[in-house]
């Protein structure tokens, strides 16, 4: 008796949920449809031969080229400068809140306003123009540009992701570290780095992506000059209006690696979880 009364009550709980988890599937439809259908048309509409015909043409390697050195660059530099920052701010770095919005802030801004600030920083008229001038130093529509709006707008994504990582090192473990005598660098070295690298390495990778697909304020600052600051976002852009098999063909590159890029960092914070 008191088993066929849990069974019942069983069915009873399943059928709302499974009611509400049918009307969740019926209206994350839509939405499924605006997020997915334009890469898999996209994926569709790029036939093998056209891609390969495009791949062959010397604006598309150079747009790859400059692309892949410019982002990599920009990663190397980012974690170079970016990882003290990120070790600060993992450490609650003093009015942390207030850094941490700012260094987001860039991530959020129109890309037309992240252009225009870095011209104010670093333009020839810039705040930091007349000195880098009188070291004979010009940024603005140079392979530097690129690499500096590809900075302002990837990096953040590299010292949050690098920050949470280092945050989450066991502090006892740097403790006792410490008490058995090493010093602040070693223990930064030979603890907290390789207890934080998924974190890091996940960083670099957001951030590489981003500083890929970088578009509106590398635009602005450096400009769209062929072999010199056009990247494969520019090169698509351009291509739309001038050769369509061009923009689809770095397009389908540019989803790919991001497709990519995006799955080996859920795989890295998988792995780490499971881990856990």
């Amino acid at each position: 008796m008191t088993e066929a009364l849990d069974s019942k009550s069983s069915d009873q709980s399943a059928s709302p949920r499974s009611g509400v988890r049918w009307l969740a599937t019926l209206g994350a439809v839509p939405m499924l449809v605006v997020l997915i259908l334009p890469l898999l048309t996209l994926l569709f509409r790029a036939r093998l031969e056209i891609l390969m015909q495009s791949l062959a043409e010397r604006e598309t390697i150079d747009a790859m080229v400059l692309s892949l050195a410019t982002s990599s660059g920009t990663v190397i530099l980012t974690m170079i400068f970016g990882l003290p920052l990120a070790y600060l701010l993992a450490h609650r770095l003093r009015g942390r809140r207030l850094w941490e919005v700012m260094i987001d802030l860039p991530t959020v801004l129109p890309p037309a306003v992240a252009g225009v600030a870095l011209f104010t920083a670093f333009g020839r008229h810039g705040f930091l123009g007349p000195l880098l001038a009188a070291m004979g130093i010009e940024i603005p529509f140079t392979p530097a540009a690129v690499m500096l709006a590809q900075t302002f707008v990837a990096a953040p994504y590299f010292i949050k992701a690098a920050s949470l990582g280092i945050a989450n090192v066991e502090r006892d473990l740097i403790e006792a570290a410490a008490l058995d005598g090493a010093s602040g660098r070693q223990t930064f070295q030979h603890v907290t780095l390789p207890l934080a690298w998924r974190g890091i390495a996940a960083g670099a990778a957001l951030c590489w992506a981003r500083a890929l697909g970088e578009f509106g304020a590398t635009i602005i600052f450096a400009g769209n000059y062929p072999g010199r600051t056009r990247t494969m976002p520019l090169a698509v852009y351009m291509g739309f209006e001038i050769d369509f098999n061009r923009a689809l063909t770095l397009a389908v590159i540019l989803l790919l690696i991001s497709f990519t890029v995006l799955l080996s960092v859920r795989m890295i914070f998988s792995t780490s979880s499971q881990l856990k």
